[in-house]
């Protein structure tokens, strides 16, 4: 089984929550136009300045992806 990558976008500041929703929406949009199968999207608040949106795919996706989308850090994603 392929391991997954959690690709991560960080947003700082008193619209961090918004600005990270609203990139969520982008990479949902990205994800059904150009991702084979289903693809984890979704929005993270860890504090009142600080969110992060962040899309789940295989490790195999991550080289491309990482050169179109630009993800500001990643982390081996484990479900639970």
């Amino acid at each position: 089984m392929e391991r997954k990558i959690k690709m991560i976008w960080d947003f700082r500041g008193s619209a961090a929550q918004r600005t990270a929703e609203h990139h969520c929406i982008h990479l949902e949009e990205y994800a059904q136009e150009k991702e084979p199968g289903p693809v984890l999207t979704g929005v993270e608040v860890h504090g009142e300045f600080h969110s992060s949106a962040f899309m789940v795919v295989k490790e195999s996706r991550v080289a491309d992806l990482r050169e179109i989308l630009k993800p500001h850090r990643g982390q081996i994603y484990t479900e639970g």
